[in-house]
């Protein structure tokens, strides 16, 4: 008889969307025809403990407790009534099922308050352009998180959000914490997690949990439900796969863990899921598993022995996201990061465009590891054939492009089959703030529905961007972030701190770069990271060669990814890491651009050696625009009328070719030569995306040349011309 498996995700990773392994791997079994479920006990477990009901039981708990509470804690516990009446209420305003509920909430009479609204002395400032649901929803967060402080204090201490017990698994080089934390008697969460589990397993009858991990924020609760599967159940097997065990557990030694799980898989799931249950089906050898650990005889042993290659990424299937409560997920704002703003609110479907890292060189980056180093791209047609389907799954047109860095050439070829099949669709993803990513491509993303983009800056300085491989400079990536910001697309800015001998001087100088892009409207979000070094990068592997020591943690038995670094050659990093934040939060905000460096610092740091211009001046040396010798003509407008009218001039009249535009919002016109403007009419047709073969620029100047209309540079400089690109002819 077939095996049945169940897919979980343990608390906590997002309330507004699912993470999308689980979706994926059933996606993957449905090719197969085999049975499999899947289940977010993250968001069934918040949407159960903050609800009335949940509510009456945590008071219920504290109300026999001695424990004795701080003054805010005790606060939120007093006014209980009020928590337990609005809670429900709240809950289905931010499933977006309960809209009015936002002009209460506005109104800062209806939602009981502690410590977490005492932020909001500048919410006009923060939220000045935003409008009523979306300051509601900002104060429902403040509300829920007030309630999450008085359960991290009073009745799990794990608790959070967006994680649970993530101390335990970042950087947890030995198991003996986690151990102890797991044979710890139940919280009222994790009672919550196994009651939850049960109907879980009562309702599908698994043969197989494969349980997601993908950060150290739900290690624990992936632990705790194969804990109670090991105890209840334990002829189901366990097995635990995801991101975590990717980076941190690819030298796992410790036979401990398998007290609590069956096996560990590491890298990209389907081939090892399939060998799994084949060998769970009587038709493989333990030692022809791929890519998984199982403790044998006391000892953890690692099996590798199948010979099939990995599944290619056309043969996944398409996510499958059933099962999953997808109306029931919340959405919130935390925090005013416009950017982060897309992290926490609103659904998003979560699609890989390409396996791996097209670049796959930067020095700090996992490049050795295999979600990372082995780069397969999909074609643009079965992308486009996977959104469809995950759209009529779903009934959501959002999309998060998950990928390492979402390549140019890619990007381009799905925009077009977006815009080819009429496709409503929103996305957002991450890039390289590469020169490909020209004027004319950022029109064409966001005419395909591009929203935002998310790409690395790091340090904002050449010398160290070299010395990490990253393939930019500061000055392409301020001409690259112009070109999405002009198309209306939002650019955030990921930014390093404290990469390996990095000086002050060149920490200073890397936040004026990021005080120019602000100041010149051409980044509009941005967030500081401290450089950490991880043991699959080129600076983990080789930190010699980077001018730093490492000097821990020592290896243990369980996981290996963080390690502790002596930069001797760099400045004290951590030193700065506050004025960063703040400068930061206010360059956001628009405020205090022309405030001097060193006022967001309590020490003194050096002035900066960057020419106030040096952004600006960069935006306007636009390099090189010739164009590459395949780049396609598109026209992204509608085909004109054309009427011809005689003109008097001194020497005669002369007849003049007018087209005539129309577009969703204006309708605009072209006067030119009637022979151009026949040309025009004839050729425009064959420039339109709905053509299933694109028209080169070779082939655009060739046809002009042949037609007699002279040299085709020559009209590339002409005020026809240029009126057609602002109106919807790209070169890409």
């Amino acid at each position: 008889m077939q095996k049945k498996t169940l897919f979980i995700t343990p608390p906590f990773t997002q309330l507004n969307t699912p993470y999308p392994a689980t979706a994926y791997l059933k996606g993957f079994l449905n090719t197969l025809g085999r049975t499999s479920y899947q289940a977010d006990l993250g968001i069934d477990v918040i949407l159960e403990l903050f609800s009335s009901k949940g509510l009456k039981r945590m008071f219920a708990i504290l109300e026999d407790s001695d424990m004795e509470l701080s003054e805010n804690s005790f606060r939120v516990y007093a006014l209980s009534k009020e928590y337990i009446s609005t809670i429900d209420p709240v809950i289905r305003f931010l499933k977006n099922r309960n809209p009015t509920l936002a002009h209460s909430i506005c109104d800062r009479s209806y939602l009981p308050e502690a410590s977490r609204f005492q932020q909001l002395e500048d919410m006009d400032w923060a939220f000045g352009t935003m409008g009523i649901h979306d300051k509601a929803r900002h104060l429902a967060t403040l509300y829920l998180e007030d309630i999450g402080d008085l359960i991290q204090e009073a009745i799990d201490p794990h608790f959070g959000f967006s994680r649970y017990a993530e101390r335990l698994g970042r950087s947890a080089t030995h198991f003996d914490e986690m151990e102890k934390a797991l044979e710890m008697p139940n919280t009222l969460l994790s009672e919550i997690l196994t009651d939850l589990l049960e109907q879980k397993i009562q309702q599908f009858q698994p043969d197989m949990v494969c349980i997601s991990v993908p950060f150290p924020g739900n290690l624990y609760g992936g632990f705790k439900c194969g804990q109670y599967i090991k105890r209840n159940y334990p002829e189901i097997k366990v097995v635990m796969g995801g991101g975590f065990p990717n980076t941190e557990l690819r030298s796992l030694k410790e036979p401990r863990v398998f007290n609590y799980i069956d096996f560990i898989c590491l890298d990209d799931g389907e081939a090892p899921l399939l060998s799994l249950l084949e060998y769970l089906d009587g038709k493989r050898e333990i030692s022809q598993l791929k890519r998984v650990y199982s403790c044998v005889n006391g000892e953890v042993i690692y099996h590798n022995g199948a010979r099939e290659k990995d599944v290619p990424q056309r043969d996944t299937g398409t996510p499958d996201y059933s099962d999953l409560p997808l109306n029931d997920y919340l959405s919130v704002i935390e925090i005013v990061n416009p950017m982060h703003r897309l992290w926490s609110d609103g659904r998003w479907n979560k699609l890989t465009l390409a396996h791996g890292c097209y670049w796959g060189k930067c020095s700090f980056c996992d490049i050795s590891l295999d979600y990372i180093r082995r780069y397969e791209p999909l074609t643009a047609a079965l992308l486009c054939d996977r959104i469809e389907e995950i759209i009529e799954q779903t009934q959501q047109n959002g999309f998060h492009f998950v990928d390492e860095a979402a390549p140019p050439a890619l990007l381009r070829d799905l925009a077009l089959e977006i815009i080819r099949r009429k496709l409503t669709v929103v996305w957002w993803t991450n890039i390289r703030f590469e020169k490909n990513f020209t004027h004319d491509l950022c029109l064409l993303l966001k005419a395909s529905g591009c929203i935002a983009i998310s790409g690395g800056l790091e340090v904002a300085s050449d010398r160290l961007l070299d010395r990490m491989k990253k393939g930019v400079t500061v000055a392409q990536v301020a001409r690259v972030a112009d070109a999405f910001t002009q198309a209306g697309i939002m650019v955030h800015a990921y930014l390093m701190y404290g990469f390996p001998t990095q000086t002050a001087q060149e920490t200073i100088d890397a936040l004026e770069m990021v005080r120019q892009l602000f100041e010149n409207g051409i980044v509009q979000s941005g967030f500081w990271h401290r450089f950490a070094m991880t043991a699959h990068s080129p600076v983990g592997l080789h930190p010699e060669d980077f001018d730093v020591m490492k000097i821990g943690p020592d290896t243990g038995k369980f996981a290996h990814n963080d390690l502790e670094h002596k930069d001797p050659l760099g400045a004290e990093h951590d030193r700065f890491a506050e004025g960063l934040r703040k400068s930061l939060f206010n360059y956001m905000h628009g405020v205090c651009i022309d405030f001097p460096l060193s006022e967001w610092f309590d020490f003194n740091v050096p002035a900066t050696s960057i020419p106030p211009k040096y952004i600006a001046k960069s935006i306007s040396e636009l390099p090189d625009a010739v164009n590459r010798p395949n780049a396609v003509a598109v026209w992204m407008g509608n085909l004109p009328e054309m009427s011809v009218f005689e003109e008097s001039h001194r020497s005669g009249t002369i007849e003049i070719a007018e087209l005539v535009f129309y577009d969703k919002k204006k309708e605009w016109a072209v006067e030119t030569e009637v022979q151009t403007a026949e040309w025009l009419v004839d050729t425009l047709p064959k420039l339109l995306i709905m053509n299933p073969a694109p028209y080169s620029l070779e082939q655009l100047k060739a046809g002009y040349e042949a037609a007699g209309l002279g040299s085709f540079e020559h009209f590339m400089g002409s005020k026809t011309w240029k009126d057609l690109k602002h109106s919807g002819l790209l070169v890409i």
